[in-house]
């Protein structure tokens, strides 16, 4: 019998290597790169008050009150993702922290929108034309959002099905830092045409309970495209909409979004795990339910043009 040694014993693995040869760290997260041109470098310092110098240092300013406020909050922490919720709010910490926590409280909250939320899931709403992202901008750089009412049967699916289509589309449009604004994304202007009457009716309703800057940002076209070609140039709209930028075509859209099924899948196909310390509750709006039906007034309004930033 061999003689046991009274050194310590190691494994055959750390035996067989020295120290400066044991396998490397993994590497860390890629940090933030900026993509945004010089021009909306100054955009973004006169209108939300971002300073390139200051920009990480405000993001790991962010990152430590969720660790301290919200520990149990399960969110990303890398620096493109949390930097989306400081130009939300114009890099006020306590705001853009409360939209984060609300984004969150909202995922949880409504799971019938929320859960096994990806491209594949939505395909019906996606073929029927429903809504698609026009291919240009309009000369401010906003992303045009047309959105065809007329075009969802109630029979089909439920509305809460378009409201997954229009929420992964607002998604994959903040995926580019160029829209990163709000949402984190900001609505600058919303364009109906084709309204029936009565919905210019519910709208002077309940637009005197909406803030100015938001009520100002409706415009109801009725039929008259001239008045839309205003406001939108007619070479970025198609010809549906008396554009000159040829016909309508959902297809292009619809490839852009199922190509980025992976991505969804990691971010909103994982259990979720319950959290206590949140902060706000955001609920579906009161009344809506996942088999809501929508009346013949609603569907009659032919199409809404949102101009996103």
């Amino acid at each position: 019998m061999s003689e046991e040694s009274d050194s310590p014993r190691t494994s055959p693995s750390a035996a067989s290597l020295s120290e400066n040869e044991l396998p490397p760290p993994p590497p860390e997260p890629p940090g933030y790169v900026c993509s945004l041109t010089e021009e909306l470098v100054t955009k973004a310092r006169e209108e939300l008050q971002e300073k390139p110098e200051w920009r990480l240092r405000d993001v790991q300013a962010l990152r430590d009150m969720v660790r301290k406020e919200c520990p149990n909050l399960s969110t990303s922490l890398d620096d493109a993702f949390l930097l989306r919720f400081l130009r939300a709010r114009k890099f006020d910490y306590d705001r853009a922290l409360q939209l984060l926590v609300n984004y969150h409280s909202c995922r949880r909250s409504w799971p019938e929108v929320f859960n096994n939320l990806k491209p594949s899931a939505v395909k019906d709403v996606l073929a029927s034309g429903f809504l698609t992202v026009l291919p240009h901008t309009d000369p401010r750089g906003c992303h045009i959002l047309c959105i065809r009412p007329d075009r969802w049967i109630p029979s089909n699916y439920p509305i809460t099905e378009n409201i997954r289509a229009i929420y992964l589309t607002l998604e994959k449009l903040i995926q580019s830092e160029e829209t990163q604004d709000g949402f984190p994304i900001r609505i600058k202007a919303v364009h109906v045409v084709n309204e029936p009457r009565i919905f210019k009716g519910i709208f002077a309703i309940i637009k005197p309970f909406l803030k100015e800057k938001i009520a100002n940002r409706f415009f109801l076209h009725g039929s008259d495209l001239n008045s839309l070609h205003t406001n939108l140039p007619r070479s970025i709209l198609p010809k549906e909409y008396g554009g000159t930028a040829g016909e309508l075509d959902t297809t292009a859209w619809n490839a852009v979004l199922l190509a980025s099924e992976e991505d969804f899948v990691r971010e909103f196909c994982q259990p979720v795990p319950g959290c206590d310390s949140i902060l706000g509750q955001a609920l579906p709006p009161e009344g809506l339910s996942s088999d809501a039906q929508c009346d013949d007034s609603l569907r009659a309004v032919k199409s809404q043009l949102y101009s996103c930033y």
